[in-house]
């Protein structure tokens, strides 16, 4: 608060009066300021007033003073001291000050003591209102402040998420092109297969890096099927194996003989267990025991994953499922984490329309998570329809491949053209312009940041002319916002896929190129 915020603004009759009452405030180290008129005492107003002592004269002129008053902002409540003339009838005059709000009416002549004793009060309720104002100042700081970090980690994330996106691109395909060449070598296969649910975890995972935010509004996509549960915990297990190896822990498990099924996403289902086994990991002491048990029980898939190591003490169970919530102890250093498993896991858990709890009985009694979701009844598998081979659906499209990113690039091209497509790999927006011209194509898969011309530009390009407008345009990106597949929509592309790209996804994108006739420039979203 500052000096002139703490004085009082006097208008009198005469400017002798206000002489008087410096004089009578002054020993009580009341600062004061004499004003002329009404408009006068309005500009000393915006400029900082503790509080008001005015002569009841005064008002017959003080529309402005009145507009001040209805102006001042929500936080301020200007104490006005009025000095009523001697003998006046003070039930109608607070009645008629009534709009002016903070009004106290003292008779004059006053007793010095009573009029100090006013202004010490009105001064002590207006600090009081500055430090409210200077409070929600500071809170209005702190919630832009705070919005600015979420800004920043947004951005953080994408940025994040899309740089991890595009070494995943070519490990994926070179993984797809040697699954097209399987080897008759079980084991071969095997670790390929291996290999396909792990880059997908991660994947998966680099997905929820990206869209944290989404976990607060429970925003996560299913992608709803029939499941055998038993696939989807053996899935689980192999994926947390190493860490629970890797800590010497003795890992015991346990299904029902006679199998369950779910209606459930296969890997967000698989990646709840694999939270929670990770989970039990981390904070039981090396050489522990972790145990994960399925039951079915009153319609319900009941999940029990058990461990004996650090445990929860009581307020730490009420809010371990919260987003950023780790549990503290003195092996931290060696858990990591980033606190939003077990926030994920509980999401997941509730849009499969099930519940999780966790039970410790303390510290150093272990804990145990129970998941519990529906359970479908047995009913024989849905025949899914024969799809033709990725060799007929892509046999004789010729394609254009646009990365400056060389081995995405390159290997996304061998992965088509062994899918029977015909392929021309290139490094730059200008040289897929270019090749253009030599050559018409009926698909183009596009990078969007090249640094030559970026593929917004290239779409736009193709878009704007007859002879190339009706290409299946394919933006292929680490870039997978709201807000950028919108870009990419208005920039004319047909399909927005993320890397590393969904095999099936991309033939169905470019098989579209030759079963579906195209018009015009118009582009839809993938």
């Amino acid at each position: 608060m500052s000096t002139l915020e703490q004085r009082v603004l006097m208008l009198m009759s005469v400017a002798k009066d206000g002489d008087l009452a410096r004089r009578m405030f002054s020993p009580h180290d009341i600062s004061t300021h004499a004003c002329t008129s009404v408009p006068h005492l309005c500009e000393e107003l915006e400029r900082g007033a503790g509080a008001i002592l005015i002569v009841e004269e005064a008002l017959r002129e003080a529309e402005p003073l009145m507009a001040w008053v209805r102006a001042q902002p929500p936080w301020s409540d200007l104490p006005i001291l009025l000095l009523a003339r001697p003998g006046v009838d003070q039930t109608e005059l607070a009645a008629s000050t009534f709009a002016y709000g903070n009004v106290t009416i003292l008779e004059r002549p006053s007793r010095v003591t009573a009029l100090v004793s006013a202004v010490r009060s009105a001064l002590r309720a207006r600090s009081r209102q500055y430090q409210s104002r200077d409070y929600l100042a500071r809170q209005a700081a702190t919630e832009e402040h705070l919005r600015l970090i979420d800004r920043r980690k947004d951005e953080f994330l994408a940025i994040l998420a899309h740089e991890l996106r595009n070494p995943l691109a070519p490990i994926t395909n070179g993984l797809a092109i040697l699954q097209l060449n399987q080897s008759a070598d079980p084991r071969i296969a095997s670790v390929g297969a291996m290999m396909g649910r792990q880059l997908g975890n991660l994947t998966r995972l680099v997905d929820d890096l990206l869209e944290v935010s989404r976990v607060t509004r429970g925003d996560v996509e299913l992608r709803l099927e029939q499941v055998n549960l038993d696939t989807v915990i053996r899935s689980a297990i192999e994926a947390s194996q190493p860490l629970i190896t890797s800590r010497g822990h003795r890992f015991a498990w346990q299904l029902p003989p006679q199998g369950i099924r779910l209606h459930a996403d296969p890997m967000r289902l698989g990646q709840v267990i694999s939270n929670l086994l990770n989970n039990a990991a981390k904070y039981t002491n090396p050489g522990g025991n972790i145990e994960l048990r399925v039951t079915a029980e009153d319609g319900h898939a009941r999940i029990d994953v058990r461990d004996d190591g650090i445990g929860l003490p009581a307020q730490a169970q009420t809010n371990i499922f919260d987003l950023f919530v780790r549990v503290q102890s003195k092996h931290d250093t060696a858990q990591g984490g980033l606190g939003i498993g077990l926030t994920l896991a509980k999401r997941l858990v509730e849009l499969h329309n099930g519940t999780i709890a966790v039970h410790s009985e303390g510290h150093g009694r272990g804990s145990c998570f129970t998941v519990r979701l529906p359970m479908l009844s047995f009913a024989a598998e849905p025949e899914r329809p024969a799809r033709s081979s990725p060799q007929a659906q892509l046999a004789d499209l010729r394609i254009i491949v646009a990365d400056d990113n060389r081995d995405a690039a390159e290997s996304l091209g061998m992965l088509l053209e062994q899918m029977g497509a015909s392929v021309h790999v290139t490094y730059g927006g200008k040289d897929a312009l270019a090749a253009l011209d030599r050559e018409p194509a009926d698909a183009a898969i596009i990078d969007l940041g090249m640094p030559d011309l970026d593929g917004f530009e290239v779409a736009r390009r193709i878009r704007r002319d007859p002879g190339r407008c009706e290409m299946t345009l394919i933006a292929l990106t680490g870039w997978g916002q709201h807000r950028d597949r919108e870009a990419t929509q208005r920039a004319g592309f047909d399909h927005h896929l993320i890397k590393p790209p969904d095999i099936d996804r991309l033939i169905a994108c470019l098989a579209d190129a030759r079963t579906r006739p195209r018009k015009g420039t118009r582009a839809r979203t993938g």
